[in-house]
């Protein structure tokens, strides 16, 4: 690629007469990303001093490089240019790409009028091909839209084809004009769908190229390999040595072999070229040792030395991290366990834990050793193989969405399994758990289920959002399977490897053991999943051909069956059609034979399309697996619970793979600078926020388009009989007094006000209760349900939004439904349709129905002003009233606040 641009962008271009934006705040350092080799690339802002190298830079490209820049051979007018770029101004903005500490191409945009630029790019001819071009395209884009710039326009010359390619491959919205051999291009800077779709490919493809050496690296040294057994070092080499295929070396300055291993006296001593660096020196040689890395070409690091911090030192282990990033070095760790590649070809357990993983088709990543020592154990009980493992320890670099990344279309991969305690970008995690769980579900662990965050006197959205509420928000929306022990994991993952997912929830039930069948229907009524009866005709055939105790479902064949019995009776049930999957439960007795019967069941599931799982009770010492002839198998629990269990988690993945994915509405009737502008208003007086009054909140809520129950405020009591008589009995009384957030804890509303008798009364009551004699004078709304529509905006996953039982039944039934943004269609859907008050919405024992249209789109409209308005910082709208005739706001809380940047969450930026 070689650059594009205007030939009349030049050092007499004056952009402040076009006009000017507000460039966003960047970090002067720059931050890094990963180019499409899987190197890694320093994006940063220009600063002056780039002026020498980027004239350099002018020098060291082509004639023909120059030409298709600037439209001409002129190195005199390029030098021209970069003072230009290395001079500050309002109204242009330029970024550099950095490899090696060397300045190797920029990118840059000059204002032409409000809301559009002009955008340049340049790029060193010895970094064609690496993507970063393509890089410098999306960053400078994600700039120019926090800036407020929503187009970017340049001109290309029309031979340019490899500066083309790059820009109709981004995935941006582009309008093309041709004109005398000039491609005119216009791209819009906002995020569509496509656009992060085609950022995630090119993302997972450098992901793939960047971890490589980690785990298929084709030779490892181990740095710390002592002599002694039990040192990690000595006992990681010992794995390693056991069985990788690839070239091995020990790193020890005092030996000359380690464990039967040829050792060198550093990195810089071995010969040939090393992939992956493990390091199990103390924590003071770390950084040194990993700087020798670099400068030996190794391109992956694995630090299992502790003392970083987990212990309060986060000056190292940022000095490790900046070492790593300028020598194109992927670190796991530090503080961690290792890493484990089964394929056999490569046969790598770089790790200490005394567990030798087989080869498998669970991928798993965990933040915490132990974890993964857990994890391997209970899956290596089961029966389950590995495909990778990767114990992250302190995540510096390296993190669970690289790990999706890497994952994603991974062969030998069918689960993916993560034990996480924080997420460094939960948003960009949950879009590419999104983009994953399309083909491979993800199943997580998380730990710290903590309930301490919540806060007394805010909204109730507030006090309900716990520092687990996000986190189930994301999981929803992104089809992850939330997974609560180690063990329901493992479980699960045995179902859904290999094995064809579930077409619906129809569960049925075979086997010799009564009891067993009866608690497994139990554990699926609490799950969500059917047993449904069996048809006449299928009863009829199971009792002629097995003689079935009980052939409803569950079907009891009694304790005697034979294997035979059992073979007959799954058959019967699976081309019967009435299943979606199929629970065997087998009790062992002195009569039966567990390796006929295993054999048996394995005969009748050959070639099933849908999953079987068997439940062995009374057989401690069988195999966890019914091994069937095409080499797939299927799991073998102890407990019917924990199989049903396993099942329901797959219902619930199938179900949420088979749906659309769903759309965010376009809406009408808003007016984002009109709510701006209240926002603005209000806080000019209160630069630190606060609770928004009435009058305003009402303001920014009909900004957004949601009906509002007028209400006008009142200070006196002669005040508020006026207003009452002009808004016409039947009102309702609120205090306005300041502070006060929830009205009826303090004696603070009186509703159904028919007369003027009745309102005096009301007012002289909250006034004496709350001390203020500040009102609300409302009309009563329509009769119908009650709901809390409410957000808070979390300041790692940003706003989420709840939809619950509104009024005072809010805080007691607890019956509430959170998700982040973006809001598509069906997650509003899903939100309202499973409240336990959805009953009432329908229509509950003759009732008419509410307007349930009406109420999803107060709650998309609530999405939209949250995201719209970032000062936003909780709001409730409670009650909600959803009536026949529509849905409408009764009462408004608003807690404002001063915004504060917002992070490009889908940036391809490393942590």
């Amino acid at each position: 690629m070689t650059g594009l641009g205007n030939g009349a962008i030049g050092p007499g271009h004056d952009p402040v007469a076009a006009g000017s934006a507000s460039h966003p705040a960047l970090p002067d350092a720059g931050w890094d990303a990963l180019a499409a080799d899987g190197s890694v690339v320093r994006i940063r802002p220009i600063r002056p001093d780039d002026e020498v190298e980027l004239k350099a830079l002018n020098h060291r490209i082509s004639d023909r490089s120059v030409y298709l820049r600037f439209f001409s051979l002129n190195r005199h007018g390029a030098d021209e240019h970069a003072h230009h770029l290395a001079t500050a101004s309002p109204g242009h903005q330029a970024l550099v790409a950095e490899t090696a500490g060397q300045v190797v191409g920029v990118a840059s945009y000059e204002l032409l009028r409000p809301g559009e630029a002009e955008m340049a790019f340049l790029l060193d001819d010895a970094v064609h091909g690496r993507g970063i071009g393509t890089l410098l395209l999306e960053q400078l884009a994600a700039v120019a839209r926090e800036a407020g710039i929503s187009r970017l326009h340049a001109d290309t010359l029309a031979e340019n084809a490899p500066m083309l390619r790059v820009f109709t491959a981004s995935g941006f919205e582009l309008v093309h004009r041709f004109d005398s051999g000039v491609v005119e291009l216009s791209l819009d800077t906002s995020y569509s769908v496509q656009t992060l779709d085609r950022m995630a490919e090119r993302e997972r493809r450098a992901e793939d190229r960047s971890l490589r050496p980690l785990f298929s690296p084709e030779s490892v040294a181990v740095i710390g390999a002592g002599r002694t057994p039990g040192g990690i070092g000595h006992e990681v080499l010992r794995s390693l040595a056991g069985s990788y295929q690839g070239r091995l070396y020990a790193v020890n300055p005092k030996a000359g072999q380690v464990a039967g291993v040829t050792a060198y006296p550093s990195i810089l001593a071995v010969p040939g070229s090393v992939d992956l660096a493990v390091i199990a020196v103390p924590a003071a040689q770390v950084a040194s040792v990993l700087a020798e890395c670099g400068h030996q070409g190794v391109t992956g690091a694995v630090i299992l030395t502790s003392g970083f911090s987990e212990l309060g030192a986060d000056g190292a282990q940022q000095e490790i991290l900046a070492i790593a990033r300028r020598h194109s070095i992927r670190l796991i760790g530090p503080n961690c366990l290792g890493i484990v590649n089964t394929a056999p070809e490569v046969a790598l357990n770089a790790t200490f834990a005394d567990l030798t993983p087989a080869p498998g088709s669970l991928a798993l990543a965990a933040q915490s050793g132990a974890v993964g020592i857990a994890v391997l154990d209970q899956a290596g009980r089961a029966g389950l193989g590995i495909s990778e493992f990767a114990s992250l320890g302190n995540k510096v670099d390296v993190s669970g969405n690289d790990l999706l990344l890497h994952w994603w279309n991974d062969p030998r991969t069918d689960v993916i399994g993560l034990y996480l305690e924080s997420f460094g970008n939960p948003v960009k995690f949950g879009r590419l758990a999104r983009l994953v769980g399309r083909t491979k579900p993800v199943l997580v662990v998380k730990g710290g289920r903590s309930t301490g965050g919540r806060r007394a006197g805010a909204s109730h959205t507030a006090a309900a959002a716990t520092p687990d509420t996000a986190v189930d928000a994301l999981f929803a929306q992104s089809g992850v399977l939330r997974m609560e022990t180690v063990e329901e994991l493992v479980d699960t993952a045995r179902v859904l490897a290999g094995r064809p997912l579930p077409k619906g929830n129809r569960l049925a039930v075979i086997g010799n053991a009564g009891g067993a069948g009866v608690l497994a229907a139990d554990a699926a009524a609490r799950l969500g999943l059917e047993v449904p009866e069996l048809s006449a005709a299928t009863q009829q055939e199971l009792t002629e051909a097995t003689g079935a105790v009980g052939a409803g479902n569950p079907v009891d064949l009694g304790a005697a069956a034979s294997p035979r019995t059992m073979e007959r009776a799954l058959r019967i049930v699976l081309d019967s059609g009435e299943a979606d999957s199929v629970l065997v439960c087998y009790a062992a007795t002195r009569a039966g034979n567990v390796a006929e019967t295993y054999a048996a069941i394995a005969s009748a599931s050959a070639g099933a399309e849908l999953p079987i799982v068997v439940n062995c009770i009374g057989a401690p010492h069988a195999e966890p697996q019914v091994q069937l002839t095409d080499g797939a198998s299927l799991p073998v629990f102890p407990f019917p619970e924990s199989a049903v269990r396993a099942l329901a988690h797959a219902v619930r993945y199938a179900a949420w793979r088979a749906r659309p994915q769903g759309v965010v509405p376009v809406l009408d009737r808003v007016d984002a600078e009109a709510a701006r502008t209240v926002v603005s208003r209000f806080l000019q007086g209160r630069p630190d926020g606060g609770w928004i009054d009435p009058q305003h909140a009402e303001q920014l809520l009909q900004c957004a388009g949601i009906p509002v129950v007028d209400a006008v405020q009142a200070s006196t009591r002669k005040e508020a009989l006026a207003t009452a008589q002009v808004v016409g009995y039947p009102v309702v009384l609120k205090t306005a007094a300041e502070g006060v957030v929830h009205k009826t804890d303090v004696g603070g509303v009186r509703v159904g006000l028919v007369d003027e008798q009745a309102a005096e009364a009301a007012y002289d009551e909250i006034a004496a209760a709350t001390g203020d004699g500040h009102v609300v004078v409302q009309a009563m709304a329509p009769a119908g349900t009650e709901l809390v529509i409410g957000m808070v905006r979390d300041p790692l996953f940003g706003p989420i939004v709840m939809a619950g039982s509104g009024g005072v039944l809010t805080d007691l039934m607890a019956d509430r439904r959170w998700r982040g943004l973006p809001l598509t269609d069906l997650d509003a859907a899903e939100m309202v349709r499973s409240l336990r008050c959805a009953p009432l919405l329908a229509g509950y024992r003759g009732a008419d129905p509410a307007d349930e249209a009406a109420v999803l789109d107060v709650l998309h409209r609530v999405a939209w002003l949250c995201e719209t308005v970032p000062q936003i910082a909780e709001l409730d709208i409670n009650p909600l009233r959803a009536a026949p005739s529509g849905a409408f706001a009764v009462d408004i809380k608003l807690h404002l606040t001063p915004a504060a940047p917002t992070p490009d969450w889908y940036a391809r930026r490393l942590r």
